[in-house]
């Protein structure tokens, strides 16, 4: 392959290099947990967390078909709620919220969590929706 083939690749092509909605949620899963692993080895859940999960949240929608793109606007807020419920269960002193009680159960802790990350949902859902907006309105086959 030259150099100038390399470069004059059609869109189609380029697009048979997507992922599938599949590949890209056990992909998107993959790193949350990564993410979360790492964030939590100071014992608290912070801010590599919620920039971590927006990064994921964006990442997802610009790496699948756009024929594939209503999977990856559902993907964030499951991703979030399912990695919170995942620390509440095993990591529950991992989830500080002011106000909460040191002895609050697996429920009151998950939804401080929920609460408590309630604006990163909305910047990384609301950015995974203007660029699935956008992916569609700018589709070549459209």
């Amino acid at each position: 392959m030259t150099m100038s083939q390399a470069v004059t690749r059609s869109p189609s092509a380029m697009a048979r290099r997507d992922l599938g909605a599949r590949q890209a949620i056990v992909a998107a899963c993959v790193a949350m947990a990564a993410v979360t692993g790492l964030d939590l080895m100071d014992g608290r859940l912070g801010l590599l967390f919620s920039l971590g999960f927006i990064l994921i949240a964006v990442t997802a929608p610009l790496a699948v078909d756009v024929r594939s793109l209503f999977p990856t606007g559902v993907l964030p807020p499951a991703l979030l709620i399912g990695s919170l419920l995942l620390v509440c269960m095993f990591a529950s002193s991992a989830i500080q919220v002011d106000g909460l009680a040191k002895d609050a159960g697996l429920v009151a802790r998950f939804i401080a969590a929920v609460i408590d990350h309630g604006l990163t949902l909305v910047i990384g859902h609301g950015l995974a929706l203007g660029i699935i907006a956008l992916r569609i309105l700018t589709d070549p086959d459209r």
